[in-house]
């Protein structure tokens, strides 16, 4: 008998509670032992040495998306951070891509739970915050059905059309006999937010005819501090602990915005509530989203309720207005520096539509030119640099690496669409490369708007609307630089990617589309 047993101190029933313990305590002890060998030979993607506690916080620069591209030439095009105590993994590869919203769409449908997700996203209820589940395809469903599907699309084209009319006639009153100096980001701004809340409401905000101009103002101040702060790193997502010591600024911040865009919101769906019976229902189903979800409300209250109803709208202006109006301002910006392109583009349009009427939507498909313009446009400056974030729901493999359940995914859009491996002559504007053989295989390295199951639904919109706007300023107008000097292309800092100096051109109206514009 082992020496434990043969001490005269020792009763048999304490024999068989020390026999018990070790019979428990060794398998538990192997299998944790063997969980960690299979933990440590899995393979982790390469990264730097991360610091204790604060993990590669320390070497973060601002802007992020370059800053990740730098690290992708040290350490390939999938390599691992840690933020803090959350693990990041950051993919600059379209074929590692690929893998992940077909292979692993499912497991990657899930979004980190963020701070700014509970506290600007209605607690993690909207579209773009939403883990996937039931209610995810509740929201996708309906926002698909009611807003992006090409039937409710092309039911609502007259809207699309007038707005971008009515810039173009805006444009005219200023420059109709000479060149005149325009500062172009407010006019696309207004463009952009008068399309969306038009379909969403019924209202115009801006412009002739504006309805709630003043509304409008207040909804851009927070829509504005949204994107900010969606885009500050806050120390509480990367140390959670830290909510245990009190609110901090940042979050104070989040509160007050919160508490805006709420006012906003109530005011506008009691606003639509009251006018729902004189809202303008028609044989032609264009009745706007606001009211077709204030029916649904009727019927089935809980699965939309106020605050759903708010995270819609909510996303639709926020997500929908600023990308567009910044994918505008730079793909102007690019032609203004290629005069050479811009000529191109208006002899296609003049060739295909000749001088009797204005551009519309079913000719955009006989344009290739102004559509590689775009293509070219969000490869050089997308409007999501970054792509919303991304978290496994369990542990996977992904090219070969072990990703952990919980892991941040990061996709740099900005650095796959600048690789000089997949671009020939890649930081130069040509939207001729889209042409051809080639086109196709170019377009499919394109990831502005997502894979997957979780890809942006709008993306369809976005081209209606800014091949139309592109395609009638070229058709209607001559435009050139301010002075000698090229327009200066620094990106700003942002979610969207803005230009670091808001553009400035000279506008005049084209003298063969002029008898056109005048009757706008």
């Amino acid at each position: 008998m082992p020496p434990l047993f043969c001490s005269r101190n020792i009763k048999m029933d304490q024999i068989w509670v020390y026999s018990l313990t070790l019979s428990s305590i060794i398998p538990l002890i192997l299998f944790l032992i063997s969980k960690m060998y299979k933990k440590q030979n899995k393979k982790a993607p390469p990264g730097p040495k991360p610091l204790p506690i604060i993990g590669h916080l320390h070497l973060i620069k601002q802007p992020l998306h370059r800053f990740l591209q730098q690290l992708s030439s040290q350490y390939g095009q999938f390599y691992s951070l840690r933020f803090g105590f959350r693990p990041v993994v950051v993919i600059s590869s379209p074929s590692i891509v690929e893998e992940c919203f077909t292979k692993h769409d499912i497991v990657l449908a899930n979004r980190p739970r963020l701070l700014v997700g509970k506290h600007l996203n209605y607690d993690w209820t909207t579209l773009g915050a939403v883990s996937y589940g039931p209610l995810w395809r509740d929201l996708r469903r309906v926002v698909t059905l009611e807003f992006f599907s090409n039937i409710r699309l092309n039911l609502l084209s007259h809207i699309r059309r007038e707005e971008v009319g009515l810039l173009a006639k805006d444009l005219f009153k200023q420059g109709k006999n000479e060149f005149v100096e325009i500062e172009m980001r407010p006019k696309f701004s207004e463009l952009s937010f008068n399309v969306i809340m038009r379909m969403v409401t019924g209202k115009r905000y801006f412009g002739a005819e504006a309805e709630g101009l003043e509304e409008a103002m207040v909804f851009r101040g927070i829509a504005r501090d949204v994107s900010d702060l969606s885009g500050a790193s806050n120390l509480v997502d990367c140390f959670p602990f830290l909510r245990w010591f009190g609110v901090w600024e940042l979050e104070k911040k989040m509160l007050e915005v919160r508490k805006k865009m709420v006012d906003f919101l109530d005011c506008l769906i009691d606003e639509c509530r009251n006018n729902k019976s004189e809202a303008g229902f028609d044989a032609q189903n264009r009745t706007p989203l606001i009211y077709k979800l204030l029916n649904l409300q009727e019927s089935n209250p809980l699965s939309y309720s106020d605050q759903i109803i708010k995270g819609i709208i909510m996303i639709m202006l926020t997500a929908g207005t600023d990308t567009t109006s910044v994918t505008l301002e730079w793909a102007l910006s690019l032609l203004l520096n290629h005069p050479h392109i811009l000529e191109k583009a208006r002899l296609e349009i003049d060739a295909s539509i000749g001088k009797d009427r204005l551009v519309e939507e079913t000719d955009l498909h006989n344009l290739p030119c102004v559509q590689n313009i775009i293509n070219e446009t969000f490869r050089l400056f997308p409007a999501a640099p970054l792509l919303v974030p991304h978290e496994p729901s369990e542990d996977c493999t992904i090219a070969g690496y072990y990703v952990p359940k919980g892991t941040m995914v990061l996709i740099n859009a900005w650095a796959i669409h600048r690789d000089p491996k997949l671009w020939e002559d890649s930081l130069s504007f040509k939207p001729e490369r889209f042409e051809g053989k080639h086109g196709d295989e170019y377009k499919s390295k394109l990831v502005q708007f997502g894979l997957g199951r979780r890809s942006c639904p709008g993306a369809s919109m976005a081209n209606k609307v800014l091949g139309l706007t592109l395609a009638t300023l070229i058709q209607c107008f001559e435009w050139e630089n301010i002075g000698q000097e090229k327009v200066d292309l620094d990106e700003g800092f942002g979610l969207s990617l803005p230009k670091a100096i808001p553009l400035k051109a000279m506008c005049k109206a084209r003298q063969n589309i002029i008898d056109i514009l005048a009757q706008i």
